[in-house]
C-alpha cells in the first residue's frame, strides 16, 4: 500500500512539472507572436487577449479571470476530476504569461505570427495535455456543453474557439481572424503532434483465400507478427481469416508485392497507425498512459 502511495505522488510530480514546463513553452508563443498581433486564437488565452485590447486588462489577469468561473463550474457540475492538474496549469500559465512579457517580438507580420506563434502554444499545450493538465478554458467549457446540450468535446472546444475568433473578427477586423483562425489550426496540429508523434507505421487488414500463406511470408521476409481474426461475410455468410499486420511505413511497397505475388485478387485496407506501442516499435513508457 505504501509502494503504491509512493507510486502514485511520484507519478504526480512527473505530471506537474511536465504542466508547468508546457505552460511556460505555452507563454512564450502567446507573448512573442500572438498577443502583440492580436491574434486571439481560441481558448482561454483568446479571451484573455481580447480583454487586454478593449479594457487593458493584463493578460496574465484576463486568463485568470476566464478560468475561475469555468473551474468553479466544472467542479459542480462535472465533479472534481479536474482537479489539481487543471488548477496547476491555469496558475502556472497565468504566471508565466507575466513572467515572459519581456520576450521580444520578432515579427509584426500576422501570418508568421500565426504560424510560428501557434507552433509554440500547440508544443506548449501538447506537453500539458501529454501529462495529463489542461490550462483550463476551452476544455472545460466543452465539457460543459458535452453535459448540457449532448455535443461532443471535440464540438464543443471547436465551437467556443470559433465563437472567440469571430469576436475577434467583430471587435478587431475580419483579416485578423483569418490569421488567427490559421493559428487556431497549428496550435491543434502540433497538439497532436507532441501527444501522437509523428506516424511511422501502418496498419493492413488482408481478406484472402491464401491466408495462411501470406501469413508466412510476411513472418518470414518482413520479420513482424501477425494476428489472424475470424470474419464472416454478411452477405455471403462464408466465414473468412482476416490478417492484421502492423509495419513500418517504409515496408508498405514490401508488403504490397508480397501480397500480390501470392493471391493477386487479395482484399487489403491500408490504414494510417497513429501510435504503436510494443515488440518491434516504441517501447510503452510512463508518458504514454
Amino acid at each position: 500500500m505504501i509502494r503504491t502511495d509512493v507510486k502514485e505522488l511520484k507519478r504526480l510530480i512527473i505530471d506537474l512539472i511536465g504542466v508547468i514546463t508546457g505552460s511556460l513553452i505555452v507563454s512564450f508563443g502567446l507573448n512573442m507572436f500572438l498577443i502583440p498581433n492580436q491574434l486571439a486564437a481560441g481558448g482561454a488565452t483568446g479571451v484573455a487577449i481580447i480583454l487586454l485590447y478593449l479594457f487593458s486588462i493584463p493578460v496574465s489577469l484576463g486568463i485568470i479571470l476566464v478560468n475561475v468561473p469555468l473551474f468553479i463550474a466544472g467542479v459542480k457540475f462535472l465533479g472534481a476530476k479536474f482537479g489539481l492538474r487543471t488548477l496547476v496549469g491555469t496558475l502556472s500559465l497565468s504566471f508565466f504569461v507575466e513572467i515572459t512579457s519581456i520576450a521580444p517580438q520578432p515579427t509584426g507580420d500576422n501570418f508568421l505570427a500565426a504560424l510560428y506563434g501557434g507552433i509554440i502554444v500547440g508544443t506548449g499545450l501538447g506537453i500539458v495535455f501529454r501529462f495529463r493538465g489542461t490550462s483550463g478554458g476551452t476544455a472545460i467549457a466543452a465539457q460543459l456543453l458535452n453535459k448540457f446540450t449532448g455535443l461532443t468535446t471535440g464540438q464543443g472546444m471547436m465551437g467556443v474557439d470559433f465563437f472567440i475568433i469571430a469576436a475577434a473578427a467583430y471587435l478587431f477586423d475580419f483579416e485578423t481572424a483569418l490569421y488567427a483562425l490559421i493559428g487556431l489550426f497549428v496550435i491543434s496540429w502540433f497538439i497532436d503532434l507532441v501527444q501522437q508523434g509523428i506516424s511511422q507505421a501502418k496498419a493492413a487488414f488482408i481478406i484472402s483465400d491464401k491466408s495462411k500463406q501470406i501469413s508466412r511470408e510476411i513472418m518470414r521476409q518482413m520479420s513482424r507478427g501477425v494476428t489472424a481474426l475470424d470474419g464472416r461475410g454478411a452477405y455471403t455468410g462464408e466465414t473468412r481469416e482476416v490478417i492484421l499486420v502492423v509495419f513500418n511505413k517504409l515496408e508498405l511497397s514490401k508488403l504490397k508485392y508480397l501480397v500480390h505475388n501470392i493471391d493477386p485478387d487479395a482484399f487489403v485496407i491500408v490504414s494510417e497507425a497513429n501510435e504503436v506501442l510494443g515488440e518491434g516499435f516504441r517501447k510503452f513508457s510512463y508518458e504514454d498512459i
